[in-house]
């Protein structure tokens, strides 16, 4: 043990910011005035913290073997401190390792276990969620137009941003995929018109939209439906798609078929926005140092991360053609941390909420997520990009002529304009 924690004191000295450690035995190791205390409640705590194994670090917190005194950005900084190399380069692997990879995404990504994932994560409680998202519950990376915007706005901006790309139109049929609750599904219908359709797989998530759709006198225009994207009819296409935070949930393997599937649900001629979060490394589907390992077992079960160049070939796969890409990983990084900071301005409410037991369990977890998340954007092991897409064809004379059967007019300035 004590060849441990001499390593462990030789890492700490070498650390930007004074870190403490407090044995249980009372014993204290590491800077005297401290911004960040770790209280060790169990010894094997030290070897993840020599090894800078920080998901192994977030599992240890999570299971109650320490306890840390100081802010979530002071200890996110710690973290970044101890790692011994990008998170990124250590989840490469070799050809072996991609083959397993994309044989597990094949596997675990049927109708049924999909249901289970997002159950697991967004029915937690709805309770919960309220706490720490915008008042329209926009649970993905919102648009931060001016610098000092609140994160109410930086979501109304997001998803005017969206629709905006998307040129929606009155009278248009409109569908979002994994449409949350409602945050985008109403704002397009309100704002622009739109006969809208939003799917989830989550129950809550369903029942609360409904709710919604009725006070505000909109079923006869919105829907939002409890079903899975592979069950939609074909019969009967869409002019604009949206999917918003939802191809995560897919499957690296399943790509091709997902954007096959939305290829097929919208009118020629027609627009599809994917805006999902996207890997820093090109082969990798996760984090390295336990990263991946934390979000997954804590957080997003058969959650997975693609490169944006192949989400790219994916898409083209499925009969897509990119229009517009857009990266606004910075976005993500000043989104997750006003949840982060949000939710712990209200720690006491949230443990009311979940309760003890695995509810604690819940909330350190998420702790550590939102402020992890938050880190891994800013130093750009992740990142979020928007593409705009149409079916593909064969192009034709008249595109730049606004032809009233193409909604994109090959012209950037339309999503800018007033």
């Amino acid at each position: 043990m004590s060849s441990v924690l001499s390593a462990v004191e030789e890492k700490l000295a070498a650390l930007p910011e004074p870190v403490q450690l407090v044995m249980p035995d009372g014993q204290r190791a590491g800077a005297a005035d401290p911004l960040v205390t770790l209280h060790i409640n169990d010894t094997a705590v030290l070897a993840n913290l020599a090894a800078g194994q920080v998901g192994k670090l977030g599992e240890d917190y999570v299971e109650g073997k320490f306890d840390f005194d100081g802010s979530m950005r002071d200890l996110m900084h710690l973290a970044a401190a101890i790692l011994p190399g990008s998170p990124v380069e250590a989840a490469q692997g070799g050809w072996l390792t991609s083959l397993v990879v994309k044989l597990m995404s094949v596997w675990r990504h049927s109708i049924d276990r999909d249901a289970r994932q997002i159950e697991f994560h967004y029915d937690l409680s709805d309770d919960f969620y309220a706490l720490w998202l915008d008042p329209r519950r926009v649970y993905s990376c919102g648009y931060f137009r001016e610098p000092d915007y609140t994160l109410a706005q930086a979501q109304e901006a997001k998803l005017d941003h969206i629709c905006r790309k998307l040129a929606l139109q009155p009278g248009e049929r409109f569908l979002d995929v994994g449409a949350g609750w409602g945050g985008l599904l109403l704002w397009a219908a309100e704002h622009y018109g739109v006969e809208a359709t939003g799917i989830t797989l989550s129950r809550n998530q369903h029942a609360y939209v409904n709710r919604l759709i009725e006070e505000k006198g909109l079923s006869g225009r919105v829907r939002m439906d409890l079903l899975d994207y592979r069950k939609l009819d074909e019969n009967q296409p869409f002019d604009k798609i949206a999917s918003v935070g939802m191809f995560e949930h897919v499957g690296r393997a399943q790509l091709k078929g997902y954007f096959s599937r939305l290829y097929r649900l919208v009118r020629p001629g027609g627009l599809i926005m994917n805006h999902g979060i996207t890997a820093g490394g090109i082969d990798h589907t996760g984090l390295g140092a336990g990263m991946g390992e934390f979000i997954e077992k804590f957080i997003f079960p058969g959650g997975e991360l693609t490169h944006i160049s192949q989400v790219l070939i994916s898409m083209a796969e499925g009969g897509l053609e990119d229009l517009d890409i857009e990266n606004i990983r910075p976005h993500y990084a000043r989104t997750l941390w006003a949840w982060s900071d949000a939710l712990e301005e209200r720690l006491d409410e949230a443990r009311k909420v979940l309760g003890e037991g695995q509810g604690e369990r819940s909330l350190r977890a998420y702790r550590m997520y939102l402020a992890g998340c938050a880190m891994g954007f800013e130093h750009g092991w992740i990142a979020l990009h928007q593409v705009l897409a149409t079916p593909a064809t064969a192009g034709r004379s008249d595109e730049l002529d606004y032809p009233a059967d193409l909604a994109y007019p090959w012209r950037r300035d339309y999503i800018y304009r007033q």
